[in-house]
């Protein structure tokens, strides 16, 4: 997702230098004796493993490139359901792999969100679909008119979808109709990417484009409060990206966030605003395990906080540049994917790595997990169960 993003930022960086300059000859390119500051890091050699082991227990390959790392899968009962852009949609056991049904439906836009019996995901035309999770059959579709890039969240009575247009919008669970919508005011250039909206109770917690966190009513729609994330800095339009394209993170009363060029934010729902942000940049929700808060940074630099005092703990630059995946906590440690393939098992109390595998020959663009069970998806799509 990042290396995606990363590019599309460089590639119009290029543009606005060479329209600016009158020749050529005012650009400045790397020289063969100079150090390139974006060359990946090489992994530091690990002499002891702390007797952990990692293995694949198995192996699924689908279709399609998954640069952006956008179509993520979601569990329901003892079941995966996951999709590809050429619009397959499967279901599979998440403890062996063995395939219950396969979908074929148009070219697809987004990952897959499963709950309350339905297996919602949406194609390249704007159509948001409801599958059966029992047969993958057809339950209804629904054209919001708009791309989307991201997860739905499923509610008993409603499936909510945000629009890469910047759009929140209710559907009917049964039938797919628009029950209330909410239009977020997006800036000129954005980041292609979306965060997902998360249900907790009757809220709907939602990031948007223009750097900001609201909180909704589920069942009407109505916007209760909403809080910059960060606000713009710079003078032009590439350093005012500040889309927010990770998922916020809910923990009682806190709401962990971070976005692009901004900062890793804290707001409290009891007061409705920020109380607490460190700047920095990122792609990726933040990470909560064992009194640590921890954040992938856009460079892949790995920062920690303690969670009690929100002071800086220790952070970890070997993996700087090396296009890091998202992180999930798994069995108390930290466990991220590379460029490489590799998978790594970071202790989140120092932040040294404990464990590493190379898990792919293509980067690994997604790792999950659901309490004893691990899995990445690379960029060619091939799904792994992981042992550790």
């Amino acid at each position: 997702m990042r290396s995606s993003r990363i590019n599309f930022i460089v590639l119009l960086s290029i543009l606005i230098v060479i329209s600016s300059c009158s020749s050529l000859d005012g650009l400045r390119f790397w020289q063969s004796d100079e150090i390139d500051p974006d060359e990946p890091k090489k992994l530091i050699a690990l002499n002891n493993q702390d007797n952990v082991n990692i293995s694949i227990e198995w192996k699924k390959s689908n279709k399609g490139e998954n640069q952006m790392g956008n179509f993520l899968p979601d569990f329901s009962a003892q079941n995966l359901f996951f999709s590809d852009p050429s619009g397959n949609v499967y279901s599979v056991n998440a403890n062996n792999g063995n395939q219950n049904w396969a979908t074929e439906l148009n070219f697809l836009a987004s990952g897959t969100a499963a709950g309350f019996g339905i297996v919602v995901v949406s194609d390249i035309e704007g159509n948001v679909i409801a599958l059966d999770q029992k047969d993958g059959s057809q339950l209804w579709s629904s054209n919001v008119k708009g791309e989307v890039l991201s997860k739905a969240a499923i509610d008993a009575k409603l499936v909510i979808i945000k629009t890469g247009s910047g759009e929140l919008l209710g559907l009917n669970k049964e039938t797919g109709s628009i029950q209330w919508s909410y239009r977020s005011k997006l800036p000129l250039l954005t980041v292609r990417g979306s965060s997902s909206p998360v249900i907790v109770d009757d809220k709907i917690y939602a990031s948007f484009d223009n750097g900001r966190l609201g909180v909704f009513e589920l069942n009407t729609g109505f916007q209760v409060w909403d809080g910059a994330i960060s606000y713009v800095r710079g003078v032009s339009e590439l350093e005012n990206l500040i889309d927010s394209d990770s998922d916020p993170v809910v923990d009682g009363p806190l709401i962990y966030t971070t976005n692009y060029q901004g900062n890793l934010n804290i707001f409290d729902t009891t007061q409705k605003r920020s109380v607490w942000s460190y700047e920095t940049s990122s792609f990726y929700s933040p990470i909560i395990t064992r009194g640590m808060l921890m954040v992938i940074e856009a460079n892949s630099g790995i920062r920690s906080f303690a969670i009690k005092t929100l002071q800086e703990s220790w952070m970890n630059e070997d993996y700087l540049n090396r296009d890091l995946s998202n992180a999930v906590s798994f069995k108390g440690n930290l466990i991220v994917g590379d460029f490489e393939g590799y998978l790594h098992i970071v202790d989140p109390l120092n932040g040294k790595t404990i464990a590493r595998q190379k898990i792919s020959r293509k980067p690994i663009k997604t790792v999950l997990s659901r309490s004893d069970s691990l899995y990445v998806i690379d960029e060619a799509f091939n799904l792994f169960s992981i042992k550790i």
